[in-house]
């Protein structure tokens, strides 16, 4: 088990940055029509940022502002998307916030899947919360792959009404924050994060300057002990003075054992964060000294707690069950353990991105519809149970669009040139909607066998091109407004199955 180990300790003493200031970044109130100010930061209505779904008003008495309005998905579609402009290198801290609220006229609201970008987060069950008047949230760090970020809402199989979203957050992290973790390779997902000790309120914005919930953490266990103001000069993950200021202790050199958190863990890797700093009077000189296990695995060995403050991390422990941290005081010790906050995350494996021409291809192509399908948003393959209606994927590390399949989808508008940008197409399938317009100049496409338009309302001649495909197996173009000749390549190919009529206007016969 050692060898995945990866323990590091850190003692920092440089001041950490103005907590004046709000968190940079963006909030979004799902299902708001206007702007509004929610403890000294601004809301944005969700409009601008996801054009699916059904804006719904939550009556229930004495809910927060964020609250009261959601955004509600059909539960017909497969995935719904917000996308919001992010820079890079940035680092995000994404929170998505539920409260069902009854908004389906089910008693039990729906159990769903959110997804980052190509990658799966977790699934959303909010039943517990709900069922005791709560709301809920989840809270990840991820890191662009592009200009835009985007946040779904998958419909899975155990999912039994329409899925709904309260709020959505996009904070900006300072570049210490979890600065040890292959942010290329892995997002985080939180566990938990708590203030030892402390049986008040949340800690967050302004007390934490990214706004990260720090949830109270002391009716758990009766060992805990408010400790007086310490002066924690700062750490890389720049946690609150005010998580500091509660402590799980005990006086005696004795093991302090605690479970947290009080739930059981999957088997998973995680990232785990503990902070400690001595408030105690330091003038005697008798360090406070002990050890670190987490399910009788020694986590670190003599950790020594000075007023400036040290945190311990794994970027990667295995856990599977229970996680029971002991602090044992060292040999010879006088004093006992103490511990004042700490952040466990889940190790979220990220799932790549499609190809990048791939993905401009294809939202040109859906801006051309009139009504493209509705999960037609984020990232068109991934995850791969997530890819957008219609659209066949590649597999291995270089994701590609391989076909199109959107046969009687209902679909109207033009058939844009950027479909020719989608190189790896063997197979278009369009036939039976109400397109418009010409047949673009499909060149480009050197793997095309299948070309199916038929039963549309093409117009113009058929590309010249066609006629020079020779992958081309199937062209299925009757019953549309084309016009013009035949083009001498499609002719006289037994190995082509070609079909353009009934229908359309040719100068010439169309071949038998």
């Amino acid at each position: 088990m050692l060898r995945f180990l990866s323990l590091l300790l850190f003692l920092f003493s440089f001041l950490p940055p103005s907590l004046s200031q709000p968190p940079k970044g963006l909030l979004i109130n799902c299902g708001a029509t206007a702007r509004s100010t929610i403890e000294e930061r601004e809301w944005l209505p969700d409009k601008d940022y996801i054009s699916t779904g059904t804006s719904k008003n939550i009556t229930t008495p004495g809910l927060l502002q964020i609250l009261s309005t959601v955004r509600s998905f059909p539960l017909s579609g497969r995935k719904f998307c917000y996308t919001v402009p992010v820079y890079r290198p940035g680092k995000y801290l994404i929170r998505t916030i539920y409260f069902y609220g009854g908004v389906n006229g089910n008693e039990v609201p729906p159990v769903f899947d959110q997804i980052v970008d190509g990658t799966y987060w977790s699934i959303v069950n909010t039943t517990d919360d709900y069922r005791r008047g709560l709301s809920s949230y989840y809270e990840g760090v991820f890191t662009p792959i592009g200009r835009t970020m985007s946040v779904c809402l998958g419909v899975n199989t155990y999912t039994e009404s329409d899925p709904f979203i309260s709020g959505l957050e996009f904070v900006i992290l300072g570049d210490s924050l979890y600065n040890s973790t292959d942010f290329e390779t892995y997002g985080l997902s939180l566990v938990a994060r708590h203030s030892f000790g402390s049986d008040g309120s949340i800690i967050k914005y302004p007390d934490d300057q990214y706004d990260r919930f720090w949830e109270p953490f002391g009716e758990y266990n009766p060992i805990l002990s408010r400790a007086r103001n310490v002066s924690v000069s700062g750490f890389w993950n720049l946690p609150p003075s005010k998580s500091f200021e509660t402590k799980f202790t005990i006086p005696e050199p004795k093991a302090l054992t605690f479970q947290w958190p009080t739930s059981s863990l999957p088997n998973s890797t995680y990232y785990i964060a503990l902070y400690f700093a001595e408030d105690s009077d330091t003038s005697s000189g008798v360090p406070r000294v002990f050890n670190i296990s987490i399910n009788d695995v020694l986590f670190i060995r003599e950790l020594n707690v000075i007023p400036d403050g040290v945190v311990v991390y794994s970027k990667q422990w295995p856990v599977s069950g229970p996680m029971t941290i002991t602090l044992t005081p060292a040999s010879g010790s006088t004093l006992g353990p103490l511990i004042n906050a700490g952040e466990i995350f889940d190790l979220v494996l990220k799932g790549g991105k499609t190809h990048t021409k791939d993905v401009i291809a294809l939202e040109r192509l859906r801006n051309g519809f009139k009504n493209p399908p509705l999960d037609w948003s984020g990232d068109p393959c991934l995850p791969r149970q997530y890819s957008w209606t219609g659209v066949t994927c590649s597999e291995g590390n270089r994701t590609r669009v391989i076909a199109l399949n959107l046969t009687s989808m209902g679909l109207s508008g033009s058939l844009s040139p950027s479909i020719a940008n989608l190189t790896a197409l063997n197979d278009i399938l369009l036939g039976n909607n109400s397109l418009s317009g010409p047949i673009p100049d499909l060149s480009p496409l050197k793997a095309l066998e299948i070309l199916h338009l038929e039963k549309n309302e093409l117009s113009g001649m058929i590309p010249p091109s066609l006629g020079n495909m020779d992958t081309l197996r199937e062209l299925f173009l009757q019953e549309n407004n084309l016009t013009g000749q035949v083009p001498n390549g499609l002719t006289g190919k037994p190995e082509l199955d070609l079909r353009l009529s009934p229908g359309n206007s040719f100068s010439s016969p169309p071949p038998s």
